[in-house]
């Protein structure tokens, strides 16, 4: 569904990322870990079109969208949510899942599959946003991106900042997302074990690089959360 070729990545006199190579495959969860300040979050941004690529390519679903703006990406397929949820706090719980189907033209219905991930929302369709918990707010934000359908999720720290029981419920969300092998799935986390439930495979980044690469199954004998402590 994506495939990343030599992407390079530039602030300044800074090289941030330094010729990433990697797909991510429909109906599997591709995770990619690291420490802060690694290029994690620029590398969401450079798949989104919210930075320019300097070098290199990005392939969705068979398509350049390397120089596409980041409406026409959303347009394409790509849901995002990014790290600090970013919801409309003024908004209500059902203003917010409707932005989401801002791409389809005339859509007015919230797909019923994000309340049976997530039933608080449904309780909650009158609340504004800015009312929620936070951990409520991340479903929210997670609901949002899937109400337009998309064929490649991404989530960009879901589960900083939330208590336990929610993180259980979005690990719950994303498994079952998977398992119906209707879209692919690139997960950044910084949270060891919830990133090994659920990868099919990872990437571990470093100073901008891949310093580690391979199938969720073997993260534990690869040492993968060892390099992290690092």
């Amino acid at each position: 569904m994506l495939k990343v070729d030599s992407l390079h990545q530039a602030y300044g006199g800074s090289h941030i990322l330094r010729g990433l190579s990697f797909t991510v495959e429909t109906g599997k969860v591709t995770t990619l870990l690291g420490r802060n300040g690694v290029g994690k979050t620029t590398l969401l941004k450079s798949l989104m079109g919210l930075v320019r690529t300097r070098e290199g390519s990005i392939t969705f679903d068979g398509r350049d969208i390397t120089h596409l703006p980041p409406h026409a990406r959303v347009q394409a397929g790509i849901g995002y949510v990014p790290q600090g949820r970013e919801i409309f706090p003024r908004l209500t719980v059902a203003e917010n899942l409707l932005m989401g189907l801002a791409t389809k033209p005339g859509g007015t219905r919230i797909p019923e599959r994000i309340f049976d991930m997530f039933p608080v929302l449904k309780q909650m369709m009158h609340r504004r946003g800015g009312d929620l918990s936070g951990g409520q707010q991340q479903q929210l934000a997670i609901g949002r991106a899937l109400a337009m359908g998309p064929k490649l999720l991404i989530l960009d720290e879901p589960t900083e900042g939330i208590q336990p029981s929610i993180i259980k419920d979005i690990e719950r969300a994303i498994r079952t997302l998977a398992a119906t092998g209707e879209m692919a799935i690139l997960l950044v986390e910084q949270y060891y074990d919830f990133a090994e439930s659920l990868a099919d495979q990872y990437l571990l980044m470093e100073r901008g690089e891949f310093i580690m690469r391979g199938r969720g199954e073997t993260m534990q004998q690869d040492g993968v959360r060892e390099a992290l402590a690092v």
